[in-house]
């Protein structure tokens, strides 16, 4: 018997570099407790100097409250997820990657008050090279395995607004959300589509409020005007944006009843 009705989700956009880790950081001491989230889920493959994920920023993200960390087209950029995997205990990386790919591509949680949630991670095929196999495809294979009901995330790691919502609807009625990671840029189209299954496009990111995409300005207009390489930096100071995403689920139904997007701003630690 399962001791709440509800349980509260906080998924993290994309949490890029110094800045993005202290955002979260400081968003969950705020927010984890007074809220009542009982998981959390945050994208932390920018974590690292803005792409990639170390072992000691997985661990730091995980000792400020973070449950799952997924991943996305950077996992390869830090050798930490291959010289210790065993140590990434609650890391998942997209399902459609080369089975020698260190990491799962879906894990089960089980929560204090008994419910169960499947978080999976996938990555899209438009406009990103790695993928090595279907997702559509890879995310049956996930759910054939589930042989009782149980509440269903999906983190669609993908830079083509359309392949987001052909995967939300795609999985509607079959998971209980489907919410898009990669742009760093939050949309304001969070929805609950014909079947049940809730829909965001992207979460956001957290990271440097003024910058592109969680990089410094100069590196990216640099490369992106002149077409010349520049170097890509990440902020270390300064503004920082949080962007999430909260839901209420019913451990009923497996259903989203509530839904509220996260955009805060904080100051950086003085250093």
């Amino acid at each position: 018997m399962l001791s709440s009705p509800f349980i509260k989700v906080l998924i993290l956009g994309d949490v890029v570099g110094p800045l993005g880790r202290q955002g979260v950081k400081k968003y969950l001491a705020l927010h984890k407790e007074k809220d009542q989230f009982d998981f959390v889920i945050a994208n932390g493959e920018n974590a690292t100097h803005g792409h990639g994920l170390s072992l000691d920023h997985y661990k730091e993200l995980i000792a400020d409250g973070v449950d799952c960390v997924t991943n996305g087209n950077h996992l390869f950029n830090s050798p930490d997820l291959f010289n210790h995997v065993e140590d990434f205990q609650y890391a998942i990386r997209p399902l459609n990657l080369d089975p020698g790919v260190p990491l799962k591509g879906s894990l089960i949680f089980t929560l204090n008050n008994g419910a169960k949630i499947r978080v999976s991670n996938v990555l899209g095929r438009v406009f990103i090279p790695m993928a090595q196999t279907n997702p559509f495809y890879a995310m049956d294979e996930v759910l054939k395995d589930d042989k009782e009901p149980i509440i269903n995330l999906v983190d669609f790691h993908a830079e083509a607004t359309a392949e987001k919502r052909i995967m939300a609807e795609y999985l509607d009625g079959r998971v209980t959300a489907v919410f898009g990671t990669h742009t760093h840029v939050q949309t304001n189209d969070p929805k609950i589509l014909n079947k049940g299954t809730f829909f965001l496009t992207d979460v956001g990111m957290n990271g440097a409020y003024d910058s592109v995409l969680g990089d410094a300005k100069e590196g990216s207009m640099k490369r992106t005007i002149t077409g010349m390489p520049a170097t890509m930096e990440v902020f270390k100071k300064g503004k920082i944006l949080v962007n999430g995403l909260i839901l209420k689920i019913s451990t009923v139904t497996g259903l989203v009843e509530e839904y509220q997007l996260v955009n805060e701003e904080f100051e950086s630690d003085p250093k």
